[in-house]
């Protein structure tokens, strides 16, 4: 039972491991997206303002 476990928790070791790799690139994707998305609202936000008939 003892040599199951241990070889088990080798491979899960590595899949999470895998598993945190992917999760870190995906919200690392997200966060810089949102970002970006953010700059470009502002960005617009000044267009508009700059072109505004005052």
């Amino acid at each position: 039972m003892s040599a199951k476990d241990s070889g088990s928790g080798s491979e899960s070791g590595s899949d999470s491991e895998s598993w945190k790799a992917r999760g870190v690139a995906l919200r690392v994707f997200v966060y810089v997206f949102a970002t970006h998305l953010f700059a470009g609202f502002i960005w617009i936000l000044f267009y508009v303002g700059g072109h505004a008939d005052k």
